[in-house]
């Protein structure tokens, strides 16, 4: 039987015969997660920041937080550029076992010290069940990555969890797999989840992935929880992040996470990718205005 789509959208394939009572009416896929019943969207809180309201929520830092000075001089300089948000990496999913893995729980006291200093929230990625914890201590919210976004036992840990998580999309997860990462999420008890489209595995060799922003608008008309998007890792090319965070919030996104370093050369992650603070600080003056155009506000100085 072909699956039919519902008033929730996607069903499950056939329907289940209860004893006595005939078939029992088709489940949706993501209850959870749909739009239907949802029209305004979620808000999702992270510790004062809110994500999904008119104010575009920027997250920035480096890919690795490789010092404390180097952590807190990138925190001071992104906030007074307008970011909310402090990203950073403590634990670091490398493709190569030789690269560097991150500093760990010392990556994690740093970002803590110097989202005390600033004020900024620090958004990391958790990558073990076992670490989620320890994370949640340190961080406002929990990021998965694209390679964990069909860790379900992962998923299942940080859904028991009180913190905001931002779930990345899978380098090849259609927009269903997507959400349905999601609903492992929420369907342990956490509703703050914030989606974040952050490119997919296409064609070309050029680039180091293609993002996909038709994901924004789909994926806004089909579920109350907040899109953003990553520029940085969906192109791999710090030349191309400024456009695509221009394309991206014109396109309905709720927000933005960037990779930036006073000094990209030596970013010992990611030097590709990651714009300078400098960069950043024009690019949150451009925002600024395009945020204007699409009924949207934008911080910057």
């Amino acid at each position: 039987m072909r699956a039919s789509a519902g008033e929730h959208g996607e069903t499950e394939k056939g329907a289940r015969s209860v004893p006595g009572r005939g078939r029992a009416p088709r489940r949706p896929l993501q209850p959870l997660t749909s739009r239907h019943g949802r029209p305004a969207g979620t808000v999702v809180d992270i510790d004062g920041v809110k994500v999904g309201l008119a104010e575009l929520a920027i997250m920035a830092g480096p890919c690795s937080v490789e010092s404390a000075e180097q952590i807190l001089r990138i925190a001071h300089e992104v906030k007074e550029a307008g970011a909310t948000i402090l990203r950073g990496g403590a634990f670091k999913p490398r493709t190569s076992p030789y690269d560097f893995q991150g500093l760990g729980k010392v990556g994690l006291e740093y970002l803590l010290a110097a989202s005390r200093e600033t004020g900024l929230k620090v958004v990391t990625e958790v990558m073990d069940p076992r670490d989620v914890e320890l994370v949640a201590q340190y961080a406002h919210c929990l990021q998965i990555g694209s390679r964990n976004m069909q860790n379900y036992p992962l998923l299942r840990e940080v859904g028991r969890t009180s913190k905001p998580v931002l779930l990345k999309r899978g380098l090849s997860a259609t927009y269903r797999e997507f959400l349905l990462a999601a609903e492992h999420i929420m369907a342990e008890g956490n509703g703050q989840v914030i989606l974040c489209e952050r490119g997919i595995r296409g064609l070309s060799t050029e680039l180091r992935f293609t993002l996909d922003l038709s994901a924004v608008p789909y994926l806004k008309g089909e579920t109350h929880l907040p899109v953003i998007v990553d520029p940085s890792h969906g192109t791999g090319t710090a030349r191309l992040v400024p456009a695509m965070s221009r394309a991206a919030i014109a396109c309905g996104a709720d927000g933005l996470i960037i990779e930036t370093h006073y000094s990209p050369k030596d970013s010992i992650s990611d030097a590709a990718q990651t714009i300078s603070t400098a960069e950043f600080a024009e690019l949150m003056r451009e925002l600024a205005t395009v945020a204007t155009a699409v009924g949207r506000k934008c911080r910057c100085q």
